[in-house]
């Protein structure tokens, strides 16, 4: 047998191995080059940052960030998976960020909330500033903070998404011990524990951190050791793989397919014209808006995909087969003015108001949102938002006439509808004598009875007939 042809078959077997040799014959000289220039011309398309060693997974929010989990578009999450070693305690040390809101809220392995510190109940350093407080001074130099992350179930559960006094939520169920700055991050299987850090509306310039590090984890072993960086990330096992239930961010492909395949059921269920509205409980509920299914479990805020218990919500599926543009009407509720910097957080009706357009239950993608600054409103507080597919957006839906837009995803759900699209409402901590926010609809079926002018009016039609029926003078 021939040397080239002994060349010939080692190449087959092992490619790299041989390639020098394969160099150095004059017939394979081109591949090689060609080769060579491909692999110099493709780069992996990079995530957007930042991320330390703790908060590995992140930052959450529309495109080009991740996308999962139905995050908000006007919102920054971090995730950490870890396990607090036997003795040992574990700190977060950070600065508040400068935006209009943030939260450490644990989670358990279906993706479900165990507990939330919120911003305003975090007592800053001594002599520092938490530029959440109504009052505060946002723009504050001294502004630094610690929360410990404790693996326990909570003694109580706090008041959640509404804005209480701080007594009530720091403190147990027997009012004897401090919770101050304490998050309870209860294991799950192997021992895993997860956090996820959220900012909303970072200040404009500071995205997506707010303008300060991420928090720092600060780990005291039980000999009494401290460790920072990269020694507590690796005695955290912060790096550890996800061991979370398959539908902790989205339903699974095939149980979509059953609920969206229903035998009996019109093409457009389970959209409705006009559109039903539903608050959001447990994810027996979730589904339930498919086949029906009532809650098993009355907690609010909890039937979504790593939900934010500072939040309740109220969603419609909505369909394009009815008309290729759904129109809103409704009332924005009163929030605090933060995006340009405002040096004094307010006080008002809700904390944080968005509207969203997502894809469906199996990809739980966001197409994007807008959030309470974003929204054009009359000098009444009333709003229109158009909702489309790019190609079919009314020439008027624009701010400059006064009009929001958001879009519809070309292929719909993501999934098996393409006309399909999730529109949700966002009510965040809301003042206990604003009645008409989503936490005060006492039950199914009552969202409209309950919200008034707050839950949106709304209706299907084309874009030559929005064009023509709301002209823009402008």
């Amino acid at each position: 047998m021939n040397k080239p042809f002994i060349l010939f078959f080692s190449c087959l077997l092992f490619f790299t191995a041989c390639q020098k040799e394969q160099a150095k014959t004059t017939g394979n000289e081109q591949a090689i080059e060609a080769n060579t220039t491909e692999s110099k011309t493709t780069t992996r398309p990079e995530i957007p940052g930042p991320r330390t060693c703790f908060w590995t997974r992140g930052p959450v929010s529309k495109d080009p960030y991740m996308n999962i989990a139905y995050p908000d578009a006007g919102v920054f999450y971090w995730a950490a998976m870890f396990t607090i070693p036997e003795g040992a305690t574990l700190t977060l040390e950070g600065d508040f960020p400068h935006s209009r809101y943030m939260s450490f809220i644990s989670y358990d392995q279906r993706g479900a909330p165990v507990e939330s510190m919120t911003d305003y109940l975090i007592v800053p350093e001594e002599g520092g500033v938490n530029p959440f407080v109504v009052g505060a001074n946002r723009t504050a130099t001294k502004r630094r903070y610690q929360v410990n992350i404790l693996n326990a179930q909570p003694p109580k559960r706090k008041v959640e998404g509404s804005k209480v006094n701080e007594p009530i939520q720091v403190q147990d169920s027997k009012m004897q011990n401090n919770l101050i700055n304490t998050l309870h991050a209860p294991a799950y299987g192997p021992g895993q524990q997860a956090v996820l850090y959220r900012i909303y509306v970072p200040d404009k310039g500071t995205a997506p951190t707010g303008g300060v590090d991420l928090p720092e984890a600060v780990l005291t072993l039980a000999s009494g050791e401290v460790l920072r960086g990269a020694e507590a990330c690796a005695a955290l096992k912060s790096k550890q793989p996800l061991r979370i239930t398959p539908n902790a961010v989205g339903v699974p492909k095939a149980k979509y397919y059953d609920l969206v395949h229903q035998p009996d059921k019109p093409a457009t269920h389970p959209a409705t014209n006009p559109p039903t509205w539903f608050i959001q409980y447990d994810r027996a509920f979730l589904l339930g808006i498919y086949n029906g299914q009532m809650p098993e479990n009355p907690r609010r805020s909890t039937g979504g995909f790593y939900p934010n218990l500072d939040n309740n919500y109220v969603r419609a599926i909505i369909n394009r087969k009815f008309g290729e543009v759904f129109v809103l009407r409704g009332k924005l509720p009163v929030t605090p003015k933060t995006y340009n910097g405002d040096q004094t957080m307010t006080a008002g009706q809700l904390v944080y108001w968005s509207l969203c357009s997502n894809q469906g239950f199996s990809h739980t993608r966001v197409n994007d949102c807008l959030y309470d600054e974003q929204v054009p409103i009359d000098k009444d507080g009333n709003y229109m938002i158009a909702i489309s597919r790019t190609a079919d957006r009314p020439r008027n839906a624009y701010p400059e006439c006064g009009i929001g837009w958001l879009p519809m995803a070309d292929d719909g759900d993501g999934s098996f509808d393409e006309d399909v699209t999730i529109i949700q409402i966002r009510n965040m901590l809301a003042d206990p004598n604003f009645a008409e926010s989503v936490q005060n609809i006492p039950g199914i079926g009552q969202e409209k009875e309950t919200m008034k002018a707050y839950l949106p009016q709304s209706y299907y039609t084309t874009k030559g007939a929005f064009e023509v029926f709301i002209p823009c003078f402008e």
